[in-house]
């Protein structure tokens, strides 16, 4: 758990203990974030021996009063200013000095927090201060990790999510000026439209967090023995409804049990990508095999579907990041180019391999070899 230390300089005992006591056990947590933060406490009751705190225990966050014994609040900012140290200053102010607060902002403060003030509304603060401080941090490694690659993987994302909003933007004002008519049924294909970029949107911004969770390398697998026949049968479940509309078949050849140490999350990605891809790139009234081996020494899955295929060099571009195949048989299809790359770096975590066999409106075959008695990563 990442840990962050708060340093109270206040002369009032009560203030500083009653801080100490609603952070002592106060978690801040945010999807975007691999781990919560918890919070060391550290105290000081004038100016001077913050700044001797600020030298000796390097904290990330200050909670400053500005009337103090000998120099004051605003002359502790000024310093830690001075000192261009990383560190986010927040007075904590009676209302009758809301003036000085402000001005403090102004001076490098990131903000104030009034007394009296409630566990609440501290908590609060504290959440959107620690929010700060890990955006901070996030933003200074993505530059010490290379501009050139972050502009990269930026323009990309950023194109990604300027279409959809554009297509929502346009068929918005189609609705604001009444264009199709003065009946909302006459905008169903506008609304329904709009749903599906929004969808789509969502499911950028999830596989964006899987594959940044898994490139991280710091979320922990929970390893447990599972029946890998009966996630390929709940992939096959979520799948159905798209598989209804086509007219798909889908069909499971695989033993009651094959049993695989790993990670329940991880292997539904897997599956769910192999068989709603199967599924996808379909032709209507296709079919979809999805076959489970459990060979000595490795679980072998391939799914197989009889659809549009791939060329040799489709096929060399389909584990990119961002990739989507595009041509006249697959402009329909909608899809974020960033699931099998997720795919393939959830197989190699686990020693194992994805292979691809695939021919031009004949269909494609996507095998993965998964080895046993191979410690996870």
């Amino acid at each position: 758990m990442a840990n962050l230390k708060i340093l109270v300089v206040d002369d009032e005992p009560f203030i500083r203990a009653g801080i100490d006591r609603i952070l002592r056990n106060f978690k801040v947590d945010y999807p975007f974030m691999e781990e919560p933060f918890e919070f060391s406490i550290l105290e000081a009751a004038t100016g001077e021996e913050g700044i001797e705190s600020i030298e000796r225990d390097k904290p990330d966050i200050i909670l400053l009063d500005n009337k103090l014994p000998g120099i004051q609040g605003v002359e502790v900012l000024e310093y830690v200013k001075k000192k261009k140290y990383d560190i986010v200053v927040v007075m904590i102010t009676s209302f009758a000095s809301l003036d000085l607060a402000v001005k403090a902002t102004s001076d490098g403060a990131y903000d104030f927090i009034p007394k009296p003030f409630t566990p609440q509304e501290l908590k609060s603060a504290i959440e959107s201060i620690t929010k700060h401080v890990f955006l901070v941090r996030m933003t200074k490694q993505m530059q010490a990790q290379g501009k050139q690659i972050r502009f990269q993987f930026l323009s990309v994302l950023s194109h990604e999510l300027k279409a959809p909003l554009n297509a929502i933007e346009g068929y918005l004002k189609m609705m604001h000026e009444k264009q199709l008519g003065d009946k909302i049924d006459d905008y169903d294909q506008v609304i329904d439209r709009s749903l599906k970029r929004i969808k789509a949107m969502r499911n950028l911004i999830l596989d964006l967090l899987d594959m940044t969770r898994i490139e991280s390398g710091q979320k922990e697998k929970d390893l447990k023995p599972l029946n890998l026949v009966e996630i390929a049968r709940t992939s096959m479940d979520t799948a159905k409804p798209m598989a209804i509309h086509k007219e798909v078949k889908m069909v499971l050849n695989a033993p009651s049990n094959i049993v695989y140490d790993s990670d329940s999350s991880e292997m539904e990605i897997i599956f769910n990508n192999l068989v709603s891809n199967a599924v996808k790139y379909n032709r209507d009234g296709g079919r979809v095999e999805i076959n489970l081996l459990d060979e000595p020494g490795q679980v072998v899955i391939s799914v197989a579907d009889t659809g549009i295929g791939m060329t040799a060099e489709e096929v060399g571009r389909l584990f990119q990041e961002f990739v989507r195949i595009k041509n006249e048989k697959t402009k329909e299809i909608t899809g974020t180019g960033l699931g099998l790359s997720i795919l393939k770096k959830l197989v190699e975590t686990y020693g194992g391999k994805v292979t691809v066999e695939s021919t031009p409106d004949v269909g494609t075959k996507f095998t993965v070899n998964l080895p046993r008695n191979l410690k996870a990563i």
